[in-house]
Order: C-alpha cells, then sequence, then structure tokens
C-alpha cells in the first residue's frame, strides 16, 4: 500500500480544479441573476439609457450559463474516470 497512483491522482487533482471553478462561477451566477431579478420600472426614455444595462447582464448570463453546463460535464466524465481507474486498480492491482 504504496499510496495513491499517479494517474488516479492526477485525476483526482484535476476533477478538484475543474469543480472547485465550477462552484465559482455557480456562485458568481446567483450573483448576477439577483441583480438580474430587481425590478426596474423604466419609462420609454429611460429604457433607451438603462435597458442596455440589463441587456448586457442577460448575455454574461447566457454565456455562463454554456461555460457552466461545460464545466459540469467535464467535472462529471473526470469523477467517473477517477472512479473507473479506482476500481481498476482494486479488482486487477490487489
Amino acid at each position: 500500500m504504496g499510496g495513491i497512483p499517479t494517474t488516479l491522482a492526477y485525476l483526482l487533482i484535476t476533477w478538484g480544479a475543474i469543480t472547485a471553478v465550477l462552484v465559482a462561477l455557480v456562485i458568481y451566477g446567483n450573483t448576477l441573476s439577483i441583480r438580474e431579478n430587481e425590478e426596474i420600472y423604466l419609462n420609454k426614455e429611460e429604457e433607451k439609457m438603462m435597458g442596455t444595462e440589463q441587456r448586457e447582464l442577460i448575455g454574461k448570463m447566457d454565456t455562463l450559463a454554456r461555460v457552466i453546463t461545460v464545466l459540469a460535464v467535464m467535472s462529471g466524465i473526470f469523477l467517473v474516470a477517477s472512479a473507473s481507474v479506482w476500481a481498476y486498480i482494486g479488482l486487477y492491482r490487489s
């Protein structure tokens, strides 16, 4: 029992890093959504001036949602790969 094999260690470190970035982006996305949910009543003149900020915010949230989806899939793939390598090591190297 010499410790964690190198391949498994790299997979777990990569999974942990991706998951940490994913959690940070989800928290950031939630702070953006709080700003997006604020209701502002604007007339036509104010909408021209202040409406662009809301559209930019929605654009950021859409882009962030795509990045979060990609990171969630990658996190799942690395978690399954780590579990597979761990199972392989347990079954065939013991």
